[in-house]
């Protein structure tokens, strides 16, 4: 800046020398002055056209630096290119982390919509145009009203008040598969709102679960516990002889036991379901555990015999197959006991007398444990197949507590097959019997030492 002014100076007076001494004029100051004029005037132009190379470059925005200048409009084009430069990566940096938040807003779970203040849409993430039917590309700057017409939402639009929230029905909603969208907006800014939307379905259907769930088990209790008020009521305010007593006091422990029963599945459910998977570790030898079963099951035929008069038992029988000998799986070893008692006991408590009662344990095409069992009860409609694990649903009610079922086995079942990996079938014919059967998958079979050597002889001999 200061050599700058300096040589300026300094050519004027160099200007003013030679203008005095070598121009032909009367005066000598004439001539100064017109010299000093010319290099003022050569200076400005001069200055002048590197001014406009910079004004010029910062008009159109070159990316590749400022012109190559000296002195102080160099140093100027220098400062505003550093400047420049700045502001650019701020600006870039402000674009990706705007970017890594739509990014975030779009991969969040809840959907997310930016109404402006007439009503219109700014921007949507995909997850709130799936739940209310809004494409961006085509609805943007659409208002939100002309495209979710539910009534429930437009009354709490119109009301202004969004310290809660409304469930309206989704975009894809059906009558066999219902989809329940829960929204509310939030004001901010200068009249402009935030609508959040998420899917509640999954919510609402385990609040009417819950409800149904409660609903079952008040009415189970209640009917034992409404007959055993019953007797207790009318042994103390009759004179009973000895068999009267006997018989009230035998239905009353009958009810008792049917409260147990039902509390015992009860826990075993909520165990079950709040316990760790299944050690994958442990084996159990299935042939002891199909004898624990057969035990089990002998033991109920005895009681059902010795409950009603002329029964005629049932035909039982097990079938360990030769591919499934020294077999062992890996698990909990009362889960699966439980599971397999429970399919075995269904089948007799619901298979009239006489009937038929197979079970059978064997290795499957894949390699897979399958148990099954098979019975020639009575069969069951195919609508209600697909309902039968869930707790306490019934075929038949009466039938049900007749059998003394508590509707909750076959939920038990299928909480322990699936907790170790495995799946069930059910399989019935109206009329011509039932087949209840599980597979559990080859990572969790193993077959004892003693097996394989047996394997491995009777190949070498044949």
């Amino acid at each position: 800046m200061f050599v700058r002014i300096y040589l300026y100076f300094f050519f004027l007076m160099v200007g003013a020398v030679v203008g005095e001494h070598f121009l032909p004029l009367t005066t000598p100051w004439l001539g100064a002055f017109l010299v000093d004029l010319w290099i003022a005037v050569i200076w400005f132009l001069y200055d002048a056209r590197r001014a406009y190379k910079i004004l010029d470059w910062i008009k159109v925005g070159h990316q590749n630096g400022p012109p190559f200048l000296t002195g102080l409009w160099g140093e100027m084009g220098e400062r505003v290119h550093k400047l420049n430069r700045l502001h650019q990566q701020e600006l870039e940096s402000s674009d990706r982390r705007l970017m890594e938040f739509l990014t975030a807003i779009q991969a969040s779970p809840h959907g997310v919509i930016l109404i402006k203040a007439d009503g219109k849409i700014e921007w949507s993430n995909k997850t709130a145009s799936d739940h209310l039917g809004i494409d961006l590309l085509r609805d943007r700057e659409q208002i939100i009203g002309n495209l979710v017409r539910d009534p429930i939402y437009q009354s709490y639009a119109a009301s202004n008040v969004y310290d809660h929230e409304v469930v309206i029905e989704g975009h894809q909603s059906q009558i066999n598969k219902p989809l329940r969208i829960s929204l509310q907006l939030f004001p901010y800014g200068d009249g402009r709102r935030l609508m959040l939307t998420r899917d509640v379905t999954a919510l609402e259907q385990a609040e009417v679960m819950r409800r149904d769930f409660v609903a079952n088990v008040s009415h189970e209790i209640r009917t034992p516990l409404t007959v055993l008020a019953g007797f207790v009521e009318t042994m103390q305010n009759l004179k009973l002889n000895a068999d009267e007593q006997t018989r009230y006091l035998m239905l009353m422990q009958s009810q008792a036991n049917r409260m147990q029963t039902l509390v015992e599945d009860l826990l075993t459910l909520s165990k079950l379901e709040g316990s760790p998977m299944p050690s994958g570790m442990q084996f159990h030898l299935v042939e002891q555990m199909l004898k624990i079963c057969e035990d089990e099951a002998r033991g109920l035929l005895s009681a059902l015999a010795s409950n009603q008069e002329g029964f005629k038992p049932h035909q039982l029988s097990f079938d360990l197959s030769p591919l499934s000998l020294g077999l062992e799986v890996a698990g909990n070893k009362a889960e699966l006991i439980s599971a397999m008692s429970n399919l075995i006991s269904n089948a007799l408590r619901y298979t009239p007398a006489g009937g038929e009662v197979h079970v059978s344990s064997q290795i499957n095409e894949d390699g897979e444990w399958l148990f099954s069992v098979q019975d020639t009860g009575p069969g069951i409609s195919a609508e209600h197949l697909p309902r039968l694990t869930e707790r306490f649903y019934r075929v038949d009610r009466s039938r049900s507590r007749e059998t003394g079922g508590t509707g909750l086995g076959l939920a038990i079942v299928k909480h322990v097959i699936q907790r170790h990996g495995g799946e069930l079938s059910i399989q019935s014919v109206l009329g011509r019997g039932s087949v209840f059967a599980y597979t559990l998958p080859k990572s969790r079979l193993r077959f004892t030492v003693a097996q394989n050597s047996d394997t491995q002889s009777e190949q070498s001999v044949a």
